[in-house]
C-alpha cells in the first residue's frame, strides 16, 4: 500500500477540500450572476443554458467516461487530470468575452469536475471499514453546501472589491497549485491482476449496466437517490415561490435561504453519514431502511411547509428539512451502492449515478417543473407554482417506497446467502 494511504482522515480531509473547491467553482458563476450577463450581454435564455444544459450534459456524460478510467489507472492522477482541467478553464472562465467563450469554458470545467466523485468515491469505499464508510462519504459530500455557501460569500467579499474575472484567475490558479502535487501520489493499477482492474470504456459501461439490472437491490437504491434529487428541482424555484405566491420580500428571503441551506445541508451531509452507519448495524435492512426511515420523517414537515404561514415556526422548520433531506442520503446512499458493487467498477456505478441524478432529476426534473408551471399560468389556476411545488415534493418522498423496496431485497438476499453457506464439519 502506497504511504499516502496509511492516513485514511488525511486522505479524507484532502479529498474534502477539493471537493469544496470544486463546488466553489461550479457555484461561481450564480454568486457573479448579474456582473457576468451584463458584462458578456447574455439573456436569460443564455445564461439559464450556461448553468443548466451546458453543465449538467457534460458533468453527466463525463462522469461516467472519468469513473471508467478511475477503475482502470490511478485514481490519484484521474483526480489530478480533473482538477488540472477545471481549474485551467476556470482561469479561461475569467477571459471570456462573449457567451461562446463562455460556452466552452463551463462545458470542460463541468467535464474536470466530473473525475472527482467517482474516483473520491472509490478511494474512500477502499480506506475506510464497511462500518465507517457512511461517514467518510457524508464528510466528502460536505463540500456540496460547504462550496455552495463559500462560493456566494467570496462573490459578496473578494469578488465585490477585485471584480468577477480576477476571481476567476484565482480560483484557477489555486487549482493548478493543488493538482500538481496530487498527480505525484503514486497509485500503480497495472499490478492487479486484469480481472481485478475496470475493462475498457465501452465493455466496463456494458458490465456495470448488466450488474445494475442484475442486482434488484442496487437498482432500487439508485433509483430512489435519484427522486431525492427532485428536491434540487423544487429549489430551483423556491425563491420564485415565496415571493410571488408566498409575499415574501424578494432580498430578505435570498439571504435566509442561503444561510439555512449552508447550515442545513452541511449538517445533514454530517448526521446522515454517521447516523447511517450506525443505523445500518440495528436496522434489518441497513443502509436503506435508514434512507427511508429519513424520507418518512422529513417527508411530512416538507409538505406542511407548502401550506403554513409563510414565516411560521413549522414554515422554517419544513423549509430546513428540505435542505437537510437530500444531503442527509448522499453518505447512506453512496455507501450503500459502493457495498454491493464490485471493487473494479465502483468509480463507474459511481459515475453511472452521477449522470442518472443529472439527467433525470436535475435537467428533466427542473424544465419539467418550470413547463408545468407554465401550462398552470396559462389555464389560470390559482397558486400553480404552490400546486407544481407539491407535487414535485411528493414524486421526491416516494424515494422512500424505493428504499424501503431495496431494503427488503437486500434482507433476503442476505438471508439466502446464510441459507447457503454449508457449516464446516470435522
Amino acid at each position: 500500500m502506497m504511504f499516502w494511504k496509511k492516513s485514511p482522515p488525511a486522505v479524507l480531509a484532502s479529498l474534502l477540500v477539493i471537493h469544496l473547491m470544486a463546488h466553489i467553482d461550479r457555484n461561481m458563476l450564480l454568486g457573479f450572476s448579474p456582473q457576468i450577463i451584463k458584462d458578456l450581454a447574455l439573456s436569460n435564455a443564455q445564461y439559464g443554458f450556461l448553468v443548466g444544459a451546458v453543465w449538467v450534459l457534460s458533468f453527466g456524460v463525463m462522469a461516467m467516461f472519468m469513473g471508467t478510467l478511475a477503475d482502470r489507472f490511478s485514481r490519484t492522477r484521474v483526480i489530478a487530470a480533473g482538477v488540472l482541467i477545471w481549474s485551467l478553464c476556470t482561469w479561461a472562465s475569467g477571459h471570456a468575452q462573449s457567451f461562446e467563450q463562455m460556452v466552452v469554458a463551463r462545458f470542460f470545467v463541468a467535464s474536470g469536475e466530473a473525475a472527482l466523485v467517482p474516483a473520491a468515491v472509490a478511494l474512500l469505499a477502499e480506506l475506510f471499514p464497511e462500518q465507517r464508510r457512511g461517514t467518510a462519504m457524508g464528510l466528502f459530500f460536505m463540500g456540496i453546501p460547504l462550496g455552495i455557501g463559500c462560493s456566494f460569500l467570496l462573490a459578496g467579499s473578494f469578488g465585490a472589491t477585485h471584480g468577477w474575472r480576477t476571481t476567476f484567475y484565482v480560483l484557477g490558479i489555486a487549482g493548478i497549485v493543488i493538482a500538481l502535487p496530487l498527480a505525484l501520489l503514486k497509485e500503480d493499477h497495472n499490478r492487479l491482476a486484469p480481472q481485478e482492474r475496470g475493462a475498457a470504456f465501452l465493455p466496463q459501461v456494458l458490465a456495470v449496466l448488466r450488474t445494475v439490472g442484475g442486482n434488484r437491490a442496487l437498482g432500487l437504491t439508485i433509483i430512489g437517490f435519484v427522486l431525492v434529487h427532485l428536491v434540487f428541482a423544487s429549489f430551483s424555484f423556491t425563491q420564485l415561490w415565496l415571493v410571488n405566491e408566498r409575499g415574501m420580500n424578494a432580498a430578505g428571503i435570498a439571504t435566509r435561504i442561503g444561510a439555512l441551506q449552508l447550515v442545513f445541508g452541511t449538517l445533514g451531509a454530517a448526521v446522515g453519514g454517521v447516523m447511517g452507519d450506525r443505523a445500518a448495524r440495528k436496522l434489518r435492512g441497513g443502509h436503506a431502511s435508514f434512507m427511508a426511515l429519513l424520507v418518512v420523517i422529513c417527508g411530512p414537515l416538507m409538505l406542511a411547509y407548502r401550506f403554513v404561514p409563510a414565516g411560521s415556526p413549522l414554515f422554517y422548520i419544513g423549509m430546513c428539512a428540505g435542505f437537510f433531506l437530500p444531503l442527509a442520503v448522499y453518505g447512506p446512499a453512496i455507501t450503500a451502492v459502493a457495498n454491493m458493487t464490485p471493487q473494479k467498477m465502483r468509480s463507474t456505478v459511481t459515475g453511472f449515478t452521477m449522470l442518472s441524478i443529472n439527467v433525470f432529476a436535475l435537467a428533466i426534473g427542473t424544465v419539467a417543473v418550470g413547463m408545468a408551471a407554465d401550462y398552470f399560468v396559462k389555464a389560470g389556476v390559482s397558486a400553480p407554482l404552490t400546486r407544481v411545488l407539491i407535487a414535485t415534493d411528493a414524486l421526491a418522498l416516494s424515494s422512500a417506497l424505493f428504499f424501503a423496496l431495496a431494503a427488503r431485497v437486500s434482507r433476503r438476499q442476505r438471508a439466502v446467502a446464510t441459507d447457503n453457506v454449508q457449516p464446516v464439519r470435522s
